[in-house]
């Protein structure tokens, strides 16, 4: 089981079991909870009430829950000072470990406890770590000043720390050095120009020319400051591993050593990864790289010992038949794993490597125990490497595990990847066993290093026109990352906040409002430059235009509009922009259903009474629409897609709060996924054709229609992007989601066979898990069906008390087809595992974000 089980509990008294668990003899039941501590404080629960508890397990030589015990005293010293400072004579014990990394933990996270009352106790460990006999402590030590000094100035000056960091200067440790110049210039720029704390001479100059040349050009830099951001360290890694050559991978393992033994897991992962990859891409370093890894596999962390064997196992495809003296070392550390892509990364090795080790089969079948409940991805790699056992050595008791396992995956497995896989082995084996050897083990591909491949044009193109932009962070131009409809709301956002005059014969001195502006300036946009995607390319013009502008404008419009992604490019303006008045109320009038009663309601009641009767909208489906924009004083947008009568539709709720009313509505989506556009863009309003002021609520149904040439290409997404135009307050736009239910077409059902095959014939499946509970499997059918879904099988699974339902559905909006979808739950408990299968893989997370409002029946 990985980390992420420690984030999972959200428990009533949850505190008070950390607090037993914290307190338990057990050392791994107290390690568990300190995790389950440090996961609940990284999503911002409050965990500091059991401060003293997490505090007492300082006292450990757990060097993984030493670290974490300090993660979190760094983070809530501030707010419990008087309590940090029971942890002093812990800090102060530490910094005389025999283990200089424990000493130079311990002086490292003193200084990240910013709080004044402790900063007087570090100054005597920091004393002596500053002249420790280990090169690792001093270097710690030397940034640690830097960080006391931005707490106390003061102190660090009359403790003489300044005078010990110049004399490091002259370490015989080119790193030592580094860090110490390091530490003295941020001391520097905290105090100011008036100091002169580096007192630059011709002795500490020849001090820091005699260590350049041990530095190399890693010296002379700061790799990952104590300070930077995560999101910097991570890039920096990124960096040191593209510089990382056969000259300086003795500097780069050094550092990134030093990374894997910090408290911020993410880092650390990332750090041991970077060790593989210098290992895989630089073949002279390899062993260097490796015994690395051993000593970090030492330190007994979990974390620590997965990530190493992760990368182990790329080392053995990269260098086969090279360095596989070290899988003894690999094999004393199985305890550690609990993380599905470790387990797959050890059982490759035993099952690549059976032949020489000795008790492979032993070990193989301590992981086959929990084979049941593993991961898809372990038990495929538990299946291929149990035949490699057995093709390998076909003794007695990997025979047994062979036929064992096989009878599992092929009767007792819900992934058909698994029993398909399975069923391929039997055959084989039973078939034709030499073949089944040439198949199973035949020679691997000797993997690569591309992380540092770039092409010559691309890294062109990112020098020139996109350095300093996030294009150069990923390495890929904007195109691939940024849609042209972002492009387009960025540009109408620029416009909007510009005021425009009109011009070819507009009245002089006559300023447009903001947003008719922007639009005039977009339609300008437009037709100087045809690539760019403008929202606001073809709002209404200003009134009375020349003549001659108008004709000028009816031709350009053509040749601007083509090739945007415009998204009210496609009105239907008219004349002037707006739909006929007179026709509009004449029309509301004649479907008014209050026109033949008496005391019918007037002014703005009576228009939203006629349009809430009109549009068929119960009161009670109006105070259930979402929010979609919200405008104090202005116009506020309520509203839900759905599907009605095999259409689908907008559910608008629309407010007017300003003083008087505003008239001239009309709606457009940009493009999207499914190419859903207004049928009509006129918004059908009541009479008179306007929404009233006073903060009526007027409801509105705008039928949706699938337009092939709007749907933008993959990967599909579910962001729908509104522009509502009104000639008052302009136009307003408004983000929304399409769900599940509005898109899954009536008649969408196959039969039972058919759907088996297409679940074969499709690629592999996507599975994900809904925190939500189901009554029942009929209340789960009956909402099912209610939304599209048609359920072909409802079966129990056995020995889980899940059920199984198997259903499809149907989505024509953007072509995506049929899709299959497996539910399995137990009936009123939380969690719903869900796996799709369709032509698109980028269908699936349109079904696991839909899926639960129609689980829960509120789509």
């Amino acid at each position: 089981m990985s980390d992420g089980k420690y984030f999972s509990t959200t428990k009533r008294g949850e505190i008070h079991e950390l607090k037993e668990e914290l307190r338990s003899l057990d050392r791994p039941k107290k390690k568990d909870a300190v995790k389950k501590v440090i996961a609940a404080m990284t999503v911002g629960k409050d965990v500091s009430m059991l401060f003293p508890d997490v505090v007492n397990c300082m006292q450990t030589d757990d060097l993984e829950l030493k670290k974490l015990v300090y993660l979190y005293l760094i983070n809530y010293a501030k707010t419990q000072p008087d309590l940090a400072i029971m942890a002093v004579n812990t800090f102060v014990k530490d910094s005389q470990d025999p283990n200089p990394l424990i000493r130079a933990l311990a002086v490292r996270t003193m200084g990240c406890i910013r709080v004044d009352k402790i900063t007087e106790y570090l100054c005597d460990p920091l004393q002596r770590c500053l002249k420790d006999d280990d090169p690792y402590v001093r270097k710690t030590a030397a940034v640690c000043v830097a960080k006391l000094y931005d707490i106390n100035p003061e102190l660090v000056e009359d403790r003489g720390f300044l005078d010990m960091l110049r004399e490091m200067l002259s370490d015989a440790n080119p790193m030592v050095v580094a860090n110490a110049l390091a530490a003295l210039q941020e001391i520097q720029e905290l105090a100011g120009p008036g100091k002169d704390l580096l007192q630059m001479n011709s002795q500490t100059l020849n001090k820091l020319l005699a260590a350049l040349n041990e530095c190399t050009e890693w010296g002379q830099v700061f790799f990952c400051k104590y300070n930077d951001p995560l999101y910097v360290k991570m890039e920096k890694l990124e960096i040191m591993i593209r510089l990382a050559s056969d000259k300086n991978i003795d500097q780069v393992l050094l550092e990134l050593k030093e990374y894997a033994q910090e408290v911020d897991v993410d880092f650390v992962r990332k750090s041991v990864r970077a060790i593989g990859r210098c290992a895989v891409a630089l073949d002279k370093a390899t062993e260097r790289c490796i015994n690395v890894l051993l000593e970090l596999i030492q330190t007994k962390v979990s974390y620590v010992v997965q990530e190493a064997i992760i990368v182990i196992k790329d080392i053995f495809r990269r260098y086969p038949n090279q360095y596989e003296s070290i899988i003894a070392t690999l094999c004393d550390n199985l305890d550690s794993l609990d993380e599905p892509e470790a387990k797959s990364s050890m059982i490759w090795i035993i099952g690549e490597y059976a032949e020489r080790i000795d008790n492979a089969d032993e070990l193989m079948a301590a992981f086959l125990e929990t084979f049941p409940e593993e991961s898809s991805m372990v038990q495929l790699q538990l299946l291929t490497a149990t035949v490699k056992l057995f093709l390998k050595k076909p003794t007695e008791a990997a025979q047994k595990m062979i036929s064992a396992v096989l009878s599992c995956a092929t009767n007792e497995t819900d992934s058909p990847d698994l029993r398909d896989r399975a069923f391929i082995y039997w055959r084989l084996l039973s078939t034709d066993p030499e073949a089944a050897k040439d198949v199973v083990l035949a020679e691997k591909p000797v993997i690569a290093d591309d992380s540092s491949s770039l092409d010559p044009s691309l890294l062109e193109q990112l020098v020139t026109r996109y350095l300093a932009t996030v294009a150069a962070v990923y390495h890929r131009p904007p195109e691939t990352f940024v849609s042209r409809q972002r492009l387009a709301v960025a540009r109408a956002e620029e416009l909007g906040s510009r005021k425009f005059e009109e011009e070819d014969g507009a009245v002089a001195g006559n300023l447009v409002s903001d947003n008719n502006a922007a639009a005039a300036a977009g339609a300008a946009a437009a037709a100087s430059a045809s690539a760019v995607g403008d929202l606001l390319d073809l709002s209404e013009p200003s009134p009375a235009p020349a003549p001659h502008a108008a004709a000028a404008a009816a031709a350009a419009a053509p040749s601007a509009a083509r090739g945007l992604d415009d998204l009210l490019g496609g009105l239907d303006l008219g004349g002037s922009g707006a739909p006929p008045p007179a026709a509009s109320t004449s029309a509301a009038a004649s479907s008014d259903p209050f026109a033949s009663f008496g005391g019918a309601p007037s002014g703005g009641a009576a228009a939203a009474a006629a349009a809430a009767a009109a549009a068929g909208i119960s009161p009670a489906a109006l105070s259930q629409l979402p929010v979609l924009l919200s405008t104090p004083g202005g116009v506020s947008v309520c509203g839900r897609l759905v599907r009605q009568a095999g259409q689908v539709e907008y559910l608008l709720a629309l407010k007017n709060d300003t003083a008087a009313p505003v008239d001239g509505l009309m709606i457009q989506t940009n493009r999207n996924s499914f190419g859903l556009s207004p049928v009509s863009q006129v918004l059908a309003l009541p009479a008179p054709g306007a929404l009233p002021p006073g903060g009526v609520t007027v409801p509105v149904r705008v039928p949706l229609a699938a337009d092939g040439s709007k749907v933008t290409p993959p990967p599909l997404g579910t962001g729908l992007q509104v522009a509502l135009r009104t000639n008052q307050v302009g136009v307003l736009y408004f983000n929304d989601a399409v769900p599940l239910a509005a898109l899954t077409e009536e008649g969408g059902t196959m039969e039972a066979a058919d759907f088996l095959n297409a679940w074969k014939a499709l690629p592999p499946e996507a599975s994900a898990r809904l925190p939500l509970a189901v009554p029942s499997a009929d209340v789960a059918k009956q909402r099912l069906a209610a939304a599209n879904l048609y359920v072909l099988a409802h079966r129990q699974v056995p020995a889980t008390g899940q059920d199984a339902i198997y259903a499809t559905c149907r989505i024509g909006a953007g072509g995506i087809g049929q899709v299959l979808l497996e539910l399995k739950f137990v009936a009123g408990a939380g969690g719903v595992d869900v796996s799709v299968k369709a032509q698109r893989q980028d269908v699936s997370q349109l079904v696991f974000d839909g899926l639960p409002a129609v689980l829960l029946g509120t789509a």
